[in-house]
């Protein structure tokens, strides 16, 4: 029996094409750093039975965060494709206080394994 393996897509993109995402499918009219577009749940869940979903990160908002940071592009964007994942697996830190913790541990785990500096934050 072999393992069973899930797929994401990844988009990256620009603060234009993300505002437009975000006020069509969150109705909220500004860009922002990453999206996260679950396949695994909704009417047509079926029909991709391996894709988890969709990540769009922008990287215009991502590269201002990095240099907000004093991190590299490269790390921010490591940071905000664990974020996309961890949403299209069902994390939410928008439910609680508690969901939001559990949700950064969970990133802060995940990161240790993909970036060499071990002490890279998550904001």
């Amino acid at each position: 029996m072999g393992c069973k393996t899930h797929e994401i897509s990844l988009l990256i993109t620009d603060d234009a094409q993300v505002r437009e995402l975000n006020r069509t499918y969150r109705g909220t009219d500004k860009p922002t750093n990453v999206l996260s577009f679950p396949m695994q749940e909704g009417e047509f869940s079926d029909l991709a039975s391996g894709l988890l979903g969709d990540v769009v990160i922008s990287i215009d908002t991502a590269r201002k965060e990095a240099d907000e940071a004093g991190i590299s592009l490269s790390e921010r964007i490591s940071q905000l494709l664990i974020h996309g994942i961890l949403h299209l697996v069902g994390y939410d830190h928008e439910r609680s206080r508690e969901d939001e913790s559990c949700m950064e541990d969970k990133s802060f785990e995940l990161l240790k394994i993909i970036e060499p500096d071990k002490d890279l934050p998550i904001f």
